[in-house]
């Protein structure tokens, strides 16, 4: 398990920690100055024994201070070391403060300007503007120099730059980029007539950097926004360094005043907090104490170790009529693959034949309406169903309601979410705990009206609002399991549990751009379910599979390579 932190989180940790005695915010400093030091020489081992030069970019809080600590590291080895600052030293936080006294005692700070910026070149830049506590959009001479690193002039810095958190501009809780508001047309225009239009083109345009680093140094946990929205796209590489705080990440305090918790010679003993955001996969970024405790191997829950077929579940997957059957036999070859002991196509009159001459290990059962439908549930070994891929939306608007008034574990994806984009409520008021919706942006926009609204509007302050906070808000609403789809899905559970599958950085995946992968991922959740799996480890243990079966099938993947790399993934995994 690894925690994405919140920088709110972030700092509740660091604050325990120097309650406690056990460290000061000096040390804190002076260790991720050292971590982002480290961070450099394994990006660029070369450089160890060859100083180069270096432009720091420091800022007005401890992210400045942090630079600092790593412009005194570098010259100490004998780098030649440029610190730019932004805003006024004497506002400076105390620990910040500090190291810039300790390097202006030996050393020059130049206020940071454009023109000054471009006087020279240097190897490397750290950008250590702004961090994880960013609340506002960049402004002035900050957005003057990041907007011309990232190439208003011709000039870019992608491929020598380190940031420290994170690129300056980006929220760490929603990884989005924070954009001044938008000023209204009346501020723009004055009083316009009655019925006047205004071409979008006629707006202004804001400046709009969005600056990439070849490398990100975080410290402690990785943060929420370095794996979802634009965050993975231009933090480069993340590099997540200890300082030493495990401890305090893992443990709930005892009582105010008190250490989170006291070392025992069998080792912590405390209460531990549950983490807000997961990351899915099975090695931890971070050491944690979680990981030891409470973490199941894959192999224990995914792998078969007895029974027969129908100890593994009986999955049921409708699909659309003639010519329109592809989708739903690639979510039934999913199901199967992934393990379901059984797997049959429910297909109305006119698919038959066209299904029967597809299909071996699959079973094919017809069902032409809502009532045969229910006639199929009667029988009680048929425990998950999937609904949508290819239905169409009339045949998905008559099954739906069948199917959840069954109260069976269902997969709600496609045609089967955008057939109630009219009314939305009237699905909400049948979907229940054993459900899991699967939208992508679009359905879920025509799903979730107003929360896709808040969603896709500017963020103009820090914290933003995020694809994290959509999510769960969506499960609350409906009442079940919400996974939305992307390079970053998210899943979320009506109880705030929520899951970040990311397919970046060693995990990407670009190859699942392509007809037909989102209805295999339907079918393995289905799957999973028909084996018993509660809906949000189904959701995250299929999402993070069919990513898996994406890296183990390499480019040129189309959507019916995915269920065919399953076995070689479950071997990796040791069954």
């Amino acid at each position: 398990m690894t925690e994405l932190l919140t920088a709110a989180q972030m700092r509740a940790i660091e604050q325990a920690a120097i309650e406690s005695g056990e460290v000061t915010g000096l040390e804190l400093m002076e260790r991720a100055g050292q971590g982002v030091v480290e961070a450099i020489f394994e990006e660029w081992p070369e450089y160890e024994s060859a100083p180069q030069s270096a432009a720091v970019l420091c800022g007005p809080g401890n992210n400045g201070g942090d630079g600092f600590v790593v412009a005194r590291l570098l010259a100490g080895k004998g780098w030649l070391v440029k610190v730019f600052l932004y805003g006024d030293p004497d506002k400076l936080p105390p620990d910040a403060r500090t190291n810039y006294e300790i390097w202006l005692a030996d050393n020059q700070v130049e206020e940071l300007s454009e023109r000054g910026f471009r006087k020279e070149p240097y190897t490397i830049y750290i950008d250590a503007l702004f961090g994880t506590g960013l609340s506002r959009p960049l402004e002035g001479t900050a957005l003057d120099v990041i907007s011309h690193m990232t190439g208003r002039n011709g000039d870019r810095y992608d491929d020598c730059t380190v940031a420290i958190d994170a690129p300056s501009g980006i929220c760490l809780d929603s990884g989005r980029w924070l954009v001044p508001q938008p000023p209204s047309l009346k501020e723009l225009f004055g009083k316009l007539p009655a019925g006047a239009k205004i071409r979008t083109s006629a707006l202004p345009k804001e400046p709009d950097p969005r600056p990439q680093a070849r490398l990100t140094v975080a410290f402690d946990s990785p943060k929420v926004g370095h794996f979802i929205a634009a965050g993975p796209t231009h933090c480069g590489r993340v590099v997540v360094k200890d300082i030493g705080l495990a401890n305090w990440r893992s443990f709930k305090p005892r009582k105010e005043g008190q250490p989170p918790f006291v070392v025992t010679e069998n080792g912590p003993v405390g209460i531990l907090r549950p983490a807000g955001v997961r990351l899915t996969g099975q090695a931890p970024i971070v050491d944690d104490v979680r990981s030891k405790i409470s973490f199941k191997d894959t192999s224990r829950w995914m792998a078969k170790r007895s029974g027969h077929k129908f100890s593994h579940g009986h999955a049921l997957i409708l699909s659309g009529g003639s010519g329109k059957t592809g989708a739903a036999r690639l979510s039934a070859r999913g199901a199967l693959r992934i393990g379901a002991g059984l797997v049959t196509l429910g297909v109305p009159p006119s698919a038959q034949q066209e299904v029967a001459c597809q299909i071996t290990a699959l079973m094919l059962q017809r069902v032409a309406d809502a009532e045969a439908l229910a006639q199929a549930l009667e029988d009680t070994r048929l425990n998950a169903l999937c609904l949508g891929p290819g239905m169409g939306i009339d045949r998905a608007r008559d099954l739906v309601p069948a199917a959840l008034v069954a109260k069976r574990a269902t997969v709600l994806d496609a045609d089967a979410l955008s057939a109630f984009g009219d009314a939305p409520e009237e699905l909400f008021s049948m979907l229940h705990e054993k459900c899991v919706l699967t939208p992508h942006g679009g359905e879920f926009a025509r799903l979730f009206p107003d929360i896709a609204t808040k969603l896709n509007a500017p963020a103009t302050k820090g914290p933003a609002y995020s694809k994290v906070d959509a999510t769960r808000e969506a499960a609350v609403r409906a009442g079940c399991v919400v996974l939305f789809k992307g390079a970053d899905t998210v899943i979320a559970a009506p109880n705030g549990r929520c899951s970040v599958n990311s397919a970046h950085y060693d995990r990407a995946a670009p190859w699942l751009a392509t007809a037909g992968s989102g209805d295999v991922l339907a079918g393995f959740i289905t799957g999973l379910l028909a084996r018993g799996f509660a809906p949000m480890q189904a959701a995250e243990s299929a999402a993070w599979l069919h990513v898996e079966c994406a890296l183990e099938f390499g480019p040129g993947l189309i959507a019916e390579d995915l269920p065919e790399q399953i076995p070689a993934v479950f071997r990796k995994l040791g069954f």
